[in-house]
């Protein structure tokens, strides 16, 4: 089991990367975490899960499932949140107190971790937070309530690069009671700059304060090419080579499935810019409008930045706007909601479209093909898209303006994509888009390191910067 000190300690990209380390070994892996709070999600068999396990998955040689993420909870305001159980919405757990919820949902994440146990040969289980939250020891279901469960041997990670390393893992270990202590097998100093030799004395005594060894300290590794699981994965604006085109991506406070946009990074000559206020915008070629956990929350704030009036003016000039789900939604006339799903609320009117939220949410993978389009998506014709799509809107034709002749065309069959007419504005409901290698051609005449070629690189990291033997020797059977 992986934990961490702190969120952000680096327990998401650690987890994946030994889920690719044991594989190679020969074993048989499953990842786990019993919960996870992200808007960051992945259509599986089942339902959704969150990204991370789905990469952990990925790189464990596993398929995808809802048992490795058994309750997932995606935030809509700061207060609130859905609550995905096994990978369905469930309404009666959403309106439940969080301490409540917990004893309620803890025999169905157990059952699924002994599941899960009983598939394969080793399960690589990431906690949540800091196991040390004093004030919510009572209600754990993701830190040491599942490791006294399975007795796992777990690590526990730092993001040195803080400050404050070896105050935050002895802090954790001190807080812990005395039977969680005999379970942390070693500590793990993440995201190190400079002379390791810089360290000594600390891992040292800290380990005679402890009895736990410092087994591995990771130097700072930026661009690992796996996308974070939460928040704005990466602030600082960079390309590869010389800058031949910059594209804004708008992140509003309830950005979803931010992970899909990786692969933007990669690509030589872009520049990702995460926009916050309209100069964010201010000689971008693209602007893209991203998912939203809550559409018309997230379209409020965009009109208090200004940026609503932003992206119309890009558009206005011929700039190229993409929005992908949500940002589909907010491109329209309107959001209307019967339900009480996410709210009403004036759309920014850069496409003929209403979306009405329904009851029941789209749940699924999809596999579709781009129309014949002009303008600033005109590369995109025909070209075959595979992806997700997690939604409650449907979003259709604005009948008024269709009758008076305003008609957005389709882009993608079914109600998937529009495109207005001057061709510069493109709305999807796919997820998952700049994920496809024939959109990443079409689009920019390259390609990008695959998803298994990071993987390896990960599990290569791990190898070279752990203590010899560590990670085997945490093994009830040696491979």
């Amino acid at each position: 089991m992986v934990l961490g000190t702190t969120s952000g300690a680096g327990k998401s990209w650690l987890t994946t990367a030994l889920c690719r380390y044991f594989a190679r070994l020969g074993i048989k892996v499953a990842p786990f975490k019993a919960q996870n709070m992200s808007n960051n999600a992945r259509v599986v068999e089942g339902g959704e899960i969150g990204s991370a396990q789905y990469f952990q998955s990925l790189a464990a040689q596993a398929v995808p499932e809802v048992r490795m993420n058994p309750l997932l909870l995606k935030p809509e305001r700061d207060t609130h949140s859905q609550v995905v159980l096994m990978g369905q919405v469930n309404q009666e757990l959403t309106q439940m107190d969080w301490r409540g919820r917990s004893l309620k949902v803890w025999p169905q994440i157990a059952q699924a971790l002994d599941e899960l146990r009983a598939s394969v040969d080793l399960v690589v289980i990431e906690g949540a937070g800091s196991p040390a939250e004093i004030n919510l020891m009572d209600s754990d279901i993701v830190n040491m309530r599942v490791a006294q469960h399975v007795q796992a041997a777990c690590l526990l990670v730092t993001d040195i690069d803080r400050g404050g390393a070896f105050a935050h893992l002895y802090g954790t270990w001190a807080l812990l009671p005395e039977k969680d202590r005999a379970l942390i097998r070693g500590f793990v100093l993440n995201r190190f700059r400079g002379d390791v030799a810089l360290l000594a004395p600390g891992p040292q005594m800290l380990q005679d304060l402890t009895g736990v060894p410092t087994v591995a300290t990771l130097p700072m590794w930026w661009q690992h090419g796996l996308p974070e699981e939460d928040g704005v994965f990466d602030d600082r604006s960079r390309s590869t080579g010389k800058v031949t085109q910059t594209i804004a991506v708008v992140a509003y406070p309830r950005i979803s499935n931010l992970d899909e946009f990786q692969p933007l990074k990669n690509v030589p000559g872009v520049r990702l810019v995460w926009a916050r206020t309209p100069a964010d915008l201010v000689g971008a070629d693209w602007v893209i409008l991203p998912g939203s956990k809550h559409t018309s929350g997230d379209l409020a704030w965009l009109r208090a930045q200004g940026l609503d009036a932003a992206v119309a003016a890009h558009a206005g000039q011929g700039g190229a706007v993409l929005g992908v789900c949500g940002g589909l939604q907010m491109l329209g006339e309107a959001l209307i909601d019967p339900h009480e799903i996410d709210g009403n609320a004036p759309g920014l009117g850069l496409l003929p479209l209403v979306t009405v939220f329904e009851a029941e949410k789209t749940v699924k993978s999809t596999v579709s093909r781009f129309a014949s389009l002009g303008g600033a998506w005109q590369a995109l014709s025909g070209v075959e898209v595979q992806g997700y799509e997690i939604h409650h809107g449907q979003t259709a034709p604005h009948q008024a303006m269709r009758a008076a002749g305003d008609i957005a065309g389709e882009a993608l069959p079914n109600g998937l994509g529009w495109q207005n007419a001057r061709g510069n504005v493109l709305g999807v409901y796919i997820h998952g888009l700049f994920e496809c290698p024939a959109v990443l051609m079409a689009l920019f005449g390259a390609t990008v390191p695959t998803l298994d070629t990071v993987f390896e690189g990960l599990a290569d990291f791990v190898d070279t910067h752990f203590l010899p033997r560590v990670l085997t020797s945490l093994l009830d059977v040696k491979p």
